[in-house]
């Protein structure tokens, strides 16, 4: 009867490591999977914005067809963020692509016809609005990030969290944060 009793600890504090270790897993993964959730949203609203580039150059391409190095350079950062397949690579596509806007819309202010073009002023506006939401969507993954990052750093998480197959994730950050500190300017 004396065995009994260490037993019964031996077996309650298995049952606890069990109980722990599955509870752990649980919500690693349920973070996980709001990560990657937080991810599509963001390749979501990028690839929107890439379609609407195309629509913004053309309508520029009509009062400013001369400016082909500025297009050229527009449809390469757009390219690089469609194939962009991790945060890092799309971080640095980002600035890419802000610069290349922002000569775009610099070519645009010369162009007191094309400002008040109808069809400018709606991508303009669709363009505004797909930026806000692409920092709502960076926002939203940057904060499950944090959070399934923590999670795996934290005592005794960290002991384990390796070994159920889960590793910390990069932030959605952007190479150069000067290109996005502001939103490129398309107010006129």
């Amino acid at each position: 009867m004396e065995w009994l009793v260490p037993v019964l600890i031996v077996v309650g504090v298995i049952l606890l490591v069990g109980i722990y270790l599955w509870a752990t897993y649980n919500s690693l993964v349920q973070l996980n999977v709001r990560v990657d959730e937080a991810w599509s949203g963001i390749t979501v609203q990028l690839k929107r914005r890439a379609d609407l580039i195309p629509n913004l150059i053309e309508t520029v391409k009509g009062y400013a067809s001369h400016e082909k190095a500025v297009f050229e350079n527009v449809t390469r950062a757009r390219a690089e963020t469609l194939n962009a397949g991790s945060p890092g690579a799309a971080g640095i596509a980002e600035g890419h692509l802000q610069q290349a806007l922002r000569s775009l819309f610099a070519v645009a202010e010369a162009y007191p016809q094309l400002q008040a073009s109808q069809n400018f002023l709606q991508v303009q506006q669709a363009l505004v609005d797909t930026e806000d939401k692409i920092q709502a969507a960076r926002r939203f993954y940057n904060g499950g990030v944090r959070e399934l990052n923590t999670k795996i750093k934290v005592f005794p998480n960290n002991l384990f969290a390796k070994g159920l197959g889960f590793t910390e994730r990069e932030f959605f950050e952007v190479a150069d944060s000067g290109a996005i500190s502001e939103p490129p300017r398309v107010q006129f």
